[in-house]
């Protein structure tokens, strides 16, 4: 059996997630990354995307619209905005996140900044295959 990472995945509604897992795809801001056991220590914003986790029992999605990653010898830990399991996800609630930065995108001064959070945002739509 692969060598395995503590995962925990919070939000400030809850706690999603809390397990072994082999490796963690982050999508990072800066790029995506996969942390695994013997990782350097890192700490890293997340941009709005699809965090994958390998457990035991299968690969499992989550959602995140921003946030921190700390991947330390301890495991990873992940400090999402908000978070929701890629299969509890409504196509209403993705449209609202788009619509939610849409709006703050129009009124935003850093415009690079908020046009590619809205464009990461219909790229995690994408990923999600909603």
């Amino acid at each position: 059996m692969a060598s395995t990472v503590q995962f925990d995945l919070v939000s400030p509604e809850r706690r999603l997630a809390s397990f072994p897992a082999t490796e963690v795809q982050i999508p990072g801001a800066d790029g995506d990354l996969t942390a695994m056991e013997g990782h350097a220590p890192t700490i890293t914003s997340l941009r709005p995307g699809v965090l994958r986790v390998a457990a035991a029992d299968g690969m499992k999605a989550y959602v995140v619209t921003g946030g921190f990653a700390e991947i330390s010898a301890r495991g990873v830990s992940v400090l999402a905005e908000q978070a929701v399991p890629l299969t509890e996800l409504t196509p209403a609630q993705l449209d609202a996140l788009v619509a939610d930065a849409c709006e703050a995108a129009a009124v935003n001064p850093d415009k690079d900044s908020a046009d590619k959070a809205v464009a990461d945002l219909y790229a995690m739509r994408a990923a999600a295959g909603l």
